[in-house]
Protein backbone atom coordinates (compact mmCIF):
# COMPACT_ATOMS: atom_id res chain seq x y z
CA UNK A 1 0.00 0.00 0.00
CA UNK A 2 1.58 3.21 -0.79
CA UNK A 3 0.91 5.12 2.42
CA UNK A 4 2.95 2.61 4.21
CA UNK A 5 5.38 2.60 2.15
CA UNK A 6 5.31 6.21 2.83
CA UNK A 7 5.52 6.18 6.69
CA UNK A 8 7.67 3.09 6.71
CA UNK A 9 10.52 5.30 4.44
CA UNK A 10 11.09 1.50 2.35
CA UNK A 11 10.53 4.09 -1.20
CA UNK A 12 14.63 5.10 -0.35
CA UNK A 13 17.69 3.19 -0.96
CA UNK A 14 19.78 2.19 1.98
CA UNK A 15 22.76 5.08 3.07
CA UNK A 16 24.58 4.17 5.72
CA UNK A 17 23.62 5.46 8.77
CA UNK A 18 20.59 7.17 7.84
CA UNK A 19 17.49 7.14 9.20
CA UNK A 20 14.76 6.31 6.50
CA UNK A 21 11.15 6.99 7.29
CA UNK A 22 9.33 10.30 6.83
CA UNK A 23 7.57 9.56 9.66
CA UNK A 24 10.98 9.70 11.90
CA UNK A 25 11.69 12.90 10.43
CA UNK A 26 8.23 14.23 11.38
CA UNK A 27 8.79 12.97 15.39
CA UNK A 28 12.50 14.47 15.33
CA UNK A 29 11.06 18.30 14.27
CA UNK A 30 8.14 17.50 16.85
CA UNK A 31 10.37 16.25 19.52
CA UNK A 32 13.01 19.35 18.87
CA UNK A 33 10.22 21.78 19.12
CA UNK A 34 8.96 19.91 22.55
CA UNK A 35 12.29 20.76 23.83
CA UNK A 36 12.86 24.53 22.99
CA UNK A 37 15.35 23.81 20.85
CA UNK A 38 15.68 27.17 19.01
CA UNK A 39 15.74 28.31 15.39
CA UNK A 40 18.53 30.76 15.15
CA UNK A 41 18.14 33.52 12.16
CA UNK A 42 20.84 33.49 9.42
CA UNK A 43 23.18 36.29 9.37
CA UNK A 44 23.83 35.73 5.37
CA UNK A 45 22.74 38.55 3.67
CA UNK A 46 19.04 39.06 4.79
CA UNK A 47 18.41 37.40 8.51
CA UNK A 48 16.71 34.01 7.04
CA UNK A 49 15.11 32.13 9.26
CA UNK A 50 12.17 31.92 12.09
CA UNK A 51 13.59 32.87 15.51
CA UNK A 52 12.45 30.11 17.96
CA UNK A 53 11.79 30.07 21.81
CA UNK A 54 11.63 27.69 24.40
CA UNK A 55 8.32 26.89 25.79
CA UNK A 56 7.29 25.17 28.90
CA UNK A 57 7.53 21.38 29.38
CA UNK A 58 3.41 20.67 29.18
CA UNK A 59 2.77 22.85 26.32
CA UNK A 60 5.52 21.73 24.29
CA UNK A 61 4.41 17.97 24.31
CA UNK A 62 1.06 18.85 23.50
CA UNK A 63 1.82 20.65 20.50
CA UNK A 64 4.64 17.84 19.61
CA UNK A 65 1.73 15.37 19.51
CA UNK A 66 -0.51 17.84 17.20
CA UNK A 67 2.63 18.80 14.98
CA UNK A 68 2.67 14.66 14.62
CA UNK A 69 -0.90 13.60 14.10
CA UNK A 70 -1.01 16.90 11.23
CA UNK A 71 2.39 15.95 9.50
CA UNK A 72 1.49 12.35 9.48
CA UNK A 73 -2.31 13.63 8.14
CA UNK A 74 -0.70 15.52 5.29
CA UNK A 75 1.52 12.61 4.27
CA UNK A 76 -0.94 10.14 3.46
CA UNK A 77 -3.47 13.24 1.96
CA UNK A 78 -5.61 14.43 4.41
CA UNK A 79 -6.38 17.46 5.14
CA UNK A 80 -5.82 19.09 1.73
CA UNK A 81 -8.30 22.21 1.22
CA UNK A 82 -9.48 24.09 -1.79
CA UNK A 83 -8.11 28.27 -1.45
CA UNK A 84 -11.24 29.96 0.30
CA UNK A 85 -13.62 31.39 -1.90
CA UNK A 86 -13.04 35.42 -2.50
CA UNK A 87 -9.36 35.36 -1.55
CA UNK A 88 -6.42 35.47 -3.58
CA UNK A 89 -4.35 32.31 -2.97
CA UNK A 90 -1.48 33.06 -0.93
CA UNK A 91 2.62 32.22 -1.13
CA UNK A 92 2.98 28.70 -1.97
CA UNK A 93 -0.67 27.95 -1.98
CA UNK A 94 -1.98 26.18 -4.95
CA UNK A 95 -4.38 29.37 -6.63
CA UNK A 96 -6.41 26.06 -8.64
CA UNK A 97 -7.40 23.23 -6.54
CA UNK A 98 -5.39 20.25 -7.96
CA UNK A 99 -5.33 16.71 -6.51
CA UNK A 100 -1.81 15.31 -5.56
CA UNK A 101 -1.01 11.80 -4.60
CA UNK A 102 0.17 10.08 -1.33
CA UNK A 103 3.69 11.83 -1.42
CA UNK A 104 2.01 15.61 -0.46
CA UNK A 105 4.20 15.81 2.23
CA UNK A 106 7.15 17.13 -0.39
CA UNK A 107 4.78 19.67 -1.36
CA UNK A 108 4.22 21.09 1.87
CA UNK A 109 7.64 21.05 2.42
CA UNK A 110 8.29 23.02 -1.25
CA UNK A 111 6.05 25.61 -0.27
CA UNK A 112 7.90 26.30 2.40
CA UNK A 113 11.17 27.00 0.95
CA UNK A 114 9.46 28.77 -1.89
CA UNK A 115 7.54 30.90 0.64
CA UNK A 116 11.51 31.77 2.43
CA UNK A 117 13.10 32.27 -1.04
CA UNK A 118 10.95 34.34 -2.24
CA UNK A 119 10.31 36.70 1.31
CA UNK A 120 14.02 37.15 1.67
CA UNK A 121 14.92 37.66 -1.81
CA UNK A 122 12.39 38.29 -4.67
CA UNK A 123 13.83 41.83 -3.64
CA UNK A 124 17.12 41.08 -4.96
CA UNK A 125 15.76 39.79 -8.45
CA UNK A 126 14.69 43.80 -9.37
CA UNK A 127 18.44 44.65 -8.46
CA UNK A 128 20.35 42.77 -10.43
CA UNK A 129 20.87 40.90 -13.14
CA UNK A 130 23.20 38.41 -12.27
CA UNK A 131 21.96 34.51 -13.20
CA UNK A 132 21.52 33.99 -9.42
CA UNK A 133 18.44 35.75 -9.52
CA UNK A 134 17.51 34.20 -12.66
CA UNK A 135 17.84 30.61 -11.55
CA UNK A 136 15.74 31.67 -8.49
CA UNK A 137 13.46 32.52 -10.59
CA UNK A 138 13.46 29.58 -12.70
CA UNK A 139 12.99 27.65 -9.15
CA UNK A 140 10.42 29.38 -8.52
CA UNK A 141 8.45 29.35 -11.56
CA UNK A 142 9.56 25.53 -11.51
CA UNK A 143 7.50 25.45 -7.96
CA UNK A 144 4.43 26.80 -9.71
CA UNK A 145 4.30 24.66 -12.87
CA UNK A 146 4.12 21.30 -10.49
CA UNK A 147 1.97 23.01 -8.30
CA UNK A 148 -0.38 24.87 -10.16
CA UNK A 149 0.13 27.43 -7.49
CA UNK A 150 0.17 31.14 -9.08
CA UNK A 151 1.35 32.96 -5.86
CA UNK A 152 4.63 34.44 -7.34
CA UNK A 153 3.80 35.65 -10.72
CA UNK A 154 3.87 39.33 -9.30
CA UNK A 155 7.99 38.42 -9.01
CA UNK A 156 8.09 38.23 -12.58
CA UNK A 157 6.11 40.33 -13.83
CA UNK A 158 8.21 43.04 -10.99
CA UNK A 159 11.56 41.51 -12.36
CA UNK A 160 10.52 41.54 -16.21
CA UNK A 161 9.34 45.20 -15.62
CA UNK A 162 12.54 46.19 -13.91
CA UNK A 163 14.68 45.17 -16.17
CA UNK A 164 13.10 44.76 -19.38
CA UNK A 165 13.28 48.25 -20.36
CA UNK A 166 17.08 49.20 -19.87
CA UNK A 167 18.43 45.77 -21.35
CA UNK A 168 19.03 44.56 -18.10
CA UNK A 169 18.93 41.05 -18.76
CA UNK A 170 22.01 41.55 -20.81
CA UNK A 171 25.84 41.84 -19.22
CA UNK A 172 29.50 41.08 -19.87
CA UNK A 173 28.90 37.30 -19.29
CA UNK A 174 27.48 34.85 -21.60
CA UNK A 175 26.37 32.42 -19.22
CA UNK A 176 24.26 34.90 -17.19
CA UNK A 177 22.64 35.88 -20.22
CA UNK A 178 21.80 32.29 -21.51
CA UNK A 179 20.23 31.37 -17.94
CA UNK A 180 18.26 34.32 -18.30
CA UNK A 181 16.64 33.03 -21.88
CA UNK A 182 16.11 29.78 -20.15
CA UNK A 183 14.02 31.81 -17.04
CA UNK A 184 12.20 33.76 -19.56
CA UNK A 185 11.08 30.52 -21.21
CA UNK A 186 10.20 28.95 -18.06
CA UNK A 187 7.98 31.68 -17.40
CA UNK A 188 5.96 31.80 -20.64
CA UNK A 189 5.47 27.88 -20.89
CA UNK A 190 4.01 28.80 -17.47
CA UNK A 191 1.75 32.01 -18.71
CA UNK A 192 1.97 32.00 -22.22
CA UNK A 193 2.82 35.62 -22.14
CA UNK A 194 4.30 36.52 -25.29
CA UNK A 195 6.19 39.07 -23.54
CA UNK A 196 8.34 36.70 -22.03
CA UNK A 197 9.14 34.57 -25.26
CA UNK A 198 10.13 37.48 -27.23
CA UNK A 199 12.49 38.67 -24.00
CA UNK A 200 14.02 35.18 -24.22
CA UNK A 201 14.46 35.75 -27.99
CA UNK A 202 15.90 39.25 -27.67
CA UNK A 203 18.76 37.62 -25.22
CA UNK A 204 19.36 34.54 -27.26
CA UNK A 205 19.96 36.73 -30.42
CA UNK A 206 22.54 39.00 -27.66
CA UNK A 207 24.00 35.90 -27.03
CA UNK A 208 24.94 35.01 -30.54
CA UNK A 209 27.60 38.00 -30.26
CA UNK A 210 29.79 35.27 -27.79
CA UNK A 211 30.40 33.19 -30.83
CA UNK A 212 33.37 32.89 -31.97
CA UNK A 213 35.58 30.97 -35.02
CA UNK A 214 38.41 30.25 -32.00
CA UNK A 215 38.90 26.42 -31.40
CA UNK A 216 36.88 25.91 -34.41
CA UNK A 217 33.31 28.18 -32.83
CA UNK A 218 31.70 27.55 -29.26
CA UNK A 219 30.53 30.32 -26.71
CA UNK A 220 32.74 32.80 -24.76
CA UNK A 221 32.52 32.79 -21.64
CA UNK A 222 32.65 36.17 -21.32
CA UNK A 223 32.76 39.50 -23.56
CA UNK A 224 36.61 40.17 -24.63
CA UNK A 225 37.78 36.81 -22.43
CA UNK A 226 39.42 33.95 -24.81
CA UNK A 227 37.88 31.10 -22.22
CA UNK A 228 35.13 28.94 -23.43
CA UNK A 229 33.20 26.98 -20.74
CA UNK A 230 30.73 24.22 -21.09
CA UNK A 231 27.77 25.71 -18.43
CA UNK A 232 27.48 28.63 -21.45
CA UNK A 233 27.39 26.38 -24.05
CA UNK A 234 25.08 24.16 -22.58
CA UNK A 235 22.61 26.41 -21.45
CA UNK A 236 22.29 28.04 -24.87
CA UNK A 237 21.79 24.53 -26.53
CA UNK A 238 18.66 24.16 -24.09
CA UNK A 239 17.91 27.72 -24.99
CA UNK A 240 17.70 27.14 -28.67
CA UNK A 241 15.99 23.76 -28.17
CA UNK A 242 13.38 25.56 -26.46
CA UNK A 243 13.22 28.10 -28.71
CA UNK A 244 12.74 25.96 -31.50
CA UNK A 245 9.51 24.32 -30.11
CA UNK A 246 8.39 27.48 -29.26
CA UNK A 247 8.26 29.02 -32.76
CA UNK A 248 5.89 27.10 -35.70
CA UNK A 249 7.97 26.84 -38.88
CA UNK A 250 11.44 28.01 -37.38
CA UNK A 251 14.76 26.46 -38.53
CA UNK A 252 17.09 29.12 -36.72
CA UNK A 253 17.07 28.16 -33.52
CA UNK A 254 17.21 24.46 -34.73
CA UNK A 255 20.19 25.51 -36.39
CA UNK A 256 22.16 26.73 -33.59
CA UNK A 257 21.34 24.34 -31.46
CA UNK A 258 22.67 21.54 -34.03
CA UNK A 259 25.47 23.62 -34.47
CA UNK A 260 26.19 24.16 -30.94
CA UNK A 261 26.20 20.57 -29.81
CA UNK A 262 28.30 19.58 -33.46
CA UNK A 263 31.10 21.73 -31.36
CA UNK A 264 30.50 20.75 -27.88
CA UNK A 265 30.40 16.77 -28.87
CA UNK A 266 34.21 17.33 -30.44
CA UNK A 267 35.30 19.78 -27.87
CA UNK A 268 36.56 16.96 -25.51
CA UNK A 269 34.58 18.69 -22.36
CA UNK A 270 32.38 15.50 -22.33
CA UNK A 271 35.14 12.99 -21.05
CA UNK A 272 35.08 9.46 -21.69
CA UNK A 273 33.81 9.16 -17.93
CA UNK A 274 30.86 10.17 -18.98
CA UNK A 275 31.50 13.54 -16.71
CA UNK A 276 32.09 17.43 -17.83
CA UNK A 277 34.81 19.34 -17.51
CA UNK A 278 34.52 23.23 -16.72
CA UNK A 279 35.51 24.30 -20.43
CA UNK A 280 38.75 23.77 -22.98
CA UNK A 281 42.05 26.17 -22.88
CA UNK A 282 43.69 28.48 -25.15
CA UNK A 283 45.41 25.97 -26.45
CA UNK A 284 41.63 24.36 -27.29
CA UNK A 285 42.04 21.52 -25.13
CA UNK A 286 39.85 20.10 -22.96
CA UNK A 287 40.46 21.28 -19.61
CA UNK A 288 40.61 17.50 -17.72
CA UNK A 289 42.09 19.17 -14.25
CA UNK A 290 39.24 21.32 -14.05
CA UNK A 291 36.25 20.64 -11.12
CA UNK A 292 33.65 18.33 -11.84
CA UNK A 293 30.76 21.21 -10.90
CA UNK A 294 27.50 19.30 -10.74
CA UNK A 295 25.85 22.03 -12.62
CA UNK A 296 28.29 21.45 -15.87
CA UNK A 297 26.57 17.51 -15.54
CA UNK A 298 22.95 18.65 -14.99
CA UNK A 299 22.97 21.50 -17.77
CA UNK A 300 24.12 18.51 -20.20
CA UNK A 301 21.41 15.93 -19.38
CA UNK A 302 18.44 19.15 -19.69
CA UNK A 303 20.19 19.86 -23.43
CA UNK A 304 20.10 16.23 -24.33
CA UNK A 305 17.00 16.19 -23.34
CA UNK A 306 15.52 18.64 -25.17
CA UNK A 307 18.06 17.52 -28.43
CA UNK A 308 16.31 14.25 -27.97
CA UNK A 309 12.62 15.45 -28.62
CA UNK A 310 13.89 18.36 -31.25
CA UNK A 311 15.53 15.57 -33.26
CA UNK A 312 13.48 12.41 -32.33
CA UNK A 313 17.56 10.61 -31.81
CA UNK A 314 17.11 8.44 -29.07
CA UNK A 315 20.97 8.40 -28.38
CA UNK A 316 21.17 11.74 -26.79
CA UNK A 317 18.82 10.09 -24.04
CA UNK A 318 21.47 7.29 -23.95
CA UNK A 319 24.18 9.78 -23.26
CA UNK A 320 22.08 11.99 -20.49
CA UNK A 321 21.98 8.79 -18.56
CA UNK A 322 25.61 8.28 -19.05
CA UNK A 323 26.14 10.86 -17.73
CA UNK A 324 23.55 10.85 -14.58
CA UNK A 325 25.13 7.63 -13.85
CA UNK A 326 28.33 8.91 -13.98
CA UNK A 327 27.40 11.22 -11.57
CA UNK A 328 25.24 9.14 -9.06
CA UNK A 329 27.95 6.69 -8.79
CA UNK A 330 30.61 9.02 -8.17
CA UNK A 331 32.13 8.61 -4.76
CA UNK A 332 33.01 11.95 -5.10
CA UNK A 333 30.26 13.56 -6.45
CA UNK A 334 27.87 10.84 -4.48
CA UNK A 335 29.19 10.16 -1.40
CA UNK A 336 26.74 8.16 0.10
CA UNK A 337 24.53 8.86 -2.50
CA UNK A 338 24.27 12.54 -1.20
CA UNK A 339 25.18 14.94 -4.23
CA UNK A 340 28.03 17.07 -3.55
CA UNK A 341 30.02 19.65 -5.60
CA UNK A 342 34.17 20.20 -5.39
CA UNK A 343 33.95 23.37 -3.50
CA UNK A 344 30.40 24.31 -1.79
CA UNK A 345 31.20 27.57 -0.05
CA UNK A 346 33.13 28.92 -3.04
CA UNK A 347 31.44 31.78 -3.67
CA UNK A 348 27.39 32.63 -4.00
CA UNK A 349 27.54 30.48 -7.64
CA UNK A 350 28.27 27.27 -6.50
CA UNK A 351 25.41 26.31 -3.81
CA UNK A 352 22.93 26.87 -6.75
CA UNK A 353 24.84 24.18 -8.46
CA UNK A 354 23.50 20.89 -7.31
CA UNK A 355 19.66 22.32 -7.51
CA UNK A 356 20.44 22.82 -11.21
CA UNK A 357 21.70 18.96 -11.73
CA UNK A 358 18.55 17.56 -9.80
CA UNK A 359 16.20 19.86 -11.85
CA UNK A 360 17.35 18.48 -14.94
CA UNK A 361 17.73 14.70 -13.36
CA UNK A 362 13.93 15.39 -12.96
CA UNK A 363 13.71 16.36 -17.07
CA UNK A 364 15.65 13.03 -17.78
CA UNK A 365 13.29 10.96 -14.99
CA UNK A 366 10.15 12.40 -16.78
CA UNK A 367 11.48 11.87 -20.50
CA UNK A 368 12.52 8.23 -19.84
CA UNK A 369 11.72 6.74 -16.09
CA UNK A 370 13.84 5.19 -13.99
CA UNK A 371 13.66 4.11 -10.33
CA UNK A 372 17.58 4.81 -9.94
CA UNK A 373 16.57 8.34 -10.70
CA UNK A 374 13.65 8.86 -8.75
CA UNK A 375 15.77 6.43 -5.40
CA UNK A 376 18.34 9.31 -5.98
CA UNK A 377 16.26 12.29 -5.91
CA UNK A 378 13.73 10.79 -3.33
CA UNK A 379 16.98 10.31 -1.13
CA UNK A 380 18.76 13.52 -1.53
CA UNK A 381 15.31 15.56 -0.66
CA UNK A 382 14.85 13.24 2.48
CA UNK A 383 18.52 14.18 3.82
CA UNK A 384 18.25 17.87 2.95
CA UNK A 385 15.44 18.17 4.49
CA UNK A 386 16.39 16.25 7.86
CA UNK A 387 19.80 17.51 7.92
CA UNK A 388 20.64 21.01 6.27
CA UNK A 389 17.37 22.81 7.49
CA UNK A 390 17.20 25.47 9.81
CA UNK A 391 13.32 26.32 10.02
CA UNK A 392 12.28 27.17 6.37
CA UNK A 393 16.32 27.59 4.99
CA UNK A 394 18.39 25.35 3.50
CA UNK A 395 21.60 25.08 3.30
CA UNK A 396 25.16 24.43 1.51
CA UNK A 397 25.77 21.08 2.21
CA UNK A 398 22.84 18.49 1.81
CA UNK A 399 24.37 15.61 3.92
CA UNK A 400 24.68 18.18 6.59
CA UNK A 401 25.39 19.63 8.94
CA UNK A 402 23.76 23.28 8.54
CA UNK A 403 25.79 25.67 8.02
CA UNK A 404 24.61 28.66 6.23
CA UNK A 405 22.35 29.14 3.71
CA UNK A 406 21.89 32.12 0.57
CA UNK A 407 19.74 32.98 -2.32
CA UNK A 408 21.31 30.28 -4.44
CA UNK A 409 21.61 27.09 -1.74
CA UNK A 410 17.33 28.11 -1.06
CA UNK A 411 16.50 28.06 -4.35
CA UNK A 412 18.79 24.96 -4.87
CA UNK A 413 16.80 23.42 -2.28
CA UNK A 414 13.46 24.33 -3.79
CA UNK A 415 14.99 22.91 -7.28
CA UNK A 416 15.72 19.46 -4.86
CA UNK A 417 12.42 19.59 -3.15
CA UNK A 418 10.06 20.27 -6.29
CA UNK A 419 11.46 16.68 -7.82
CA UNK A 420 9.46 15.25 -5.48
CA UNK A 421 6.13 16.61 -6.02
CA UNK A 422 3.63 14.17 -7.48
CA UNK A 423 1.93 15.14 -11.12
CA UNK A 424 -0.84 17.36 -10.37
CA UNK A 425 -4.28 15.93 -11.97
CA UNK A 426 -7.55 17.43 -12.28
CA UNK A 427 -9.59 19.40 -9.52
CA UNK A 428 -12.52 17.10 -8.59
CA UNK A 429 -14.81 20.03 -7.16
Amino acid sequence: MQVHRLLSGSNRPASAGRPAPVLARLIRAASQRAGGAKTERMGDRSGQGAGGGRRRSGSAARTAQMIIVVAVLVAIGVGHHKASAGRDPGPGEPAQPLAHGPASVFTTEASAAVAELNAQYSGAYLRTHLWQGANAIRATIDYMQATGSRAYLGDLTATYRAHHFTDGFLGPYYDDESWWALTWIRAYQLTRNPAYLQQAKSVFAAITRGWTPSCGGGLLWRENRPYKDAITNEVFLQDAVLLHELSPGDQYYREWALREWAWFSASGMLTPSHLVVDGVTQQCQAALGSPLWTYNQGALIGALVSLAGMTGNDSYLVTAGQVAHAVMNNPELSPAGILHDPCQRCGRDAPAFKGIFMDNLKLLYDRVGGADYQAYMHQNALAAWADDRRGRTLGISWAGPYIRTSMSAQAAGLDLLVTQIPPAGPASG
